[in-house]
């Protein structure tokens, strides 16, 4: 039996379809009321945007200490990574965007938290 894997000259597709997470609207709305409540503990500004190099959307939070983002937030799979942006350092990985942005200032009541 011939496959199409062991034929370099037929094409073949692909079922599989990478599970990825993005940045949806409830995560936009969470990262407002989420600045919003941090304002007084130092958050200054909060923006989604993409990266350069990058096939995702990151969020990038400035904090009252620096004119550069201090923090990013993306997805990476199924989970969702924190990093020191200013230094490109990982930080950790979370279950969920809202505990991203709890693990940099935990401004929010525990039940704001929803599953991402």
């Amino acid at each position: 039996m011939t496959t199409a894997m062991t034929h370099p000259d037929r094409c073949t597709s692909s079922n599989v379809v990478p599970l990825r997470l993005g940045i949806l609207p409830r995560h936009r709305d969470y990262l407002m009321r989420w600045l919003e409540a941090g304002m007084r503990m130092g958050l200054c500004d909060a923006d989604v945007c993409r990266e350069d190099n990058r096939l995702f959307d990151m969020v990038l939070v400035w904090v009252r200490e620096n004119a550069d983002p201090a923090y990013g937030v993306h997805p990476e799979g199924m989970r969702w990574v924190l990093t020191d942006h200013l230094r490109d350092h990982r930080l950790g990985t979370f279950a969920t965007f809202e505990a991203a942005l709890q693990a940099i200032r935990p401004v929010m009541p525990a039940g704001a938290i929803a599953a991402a």
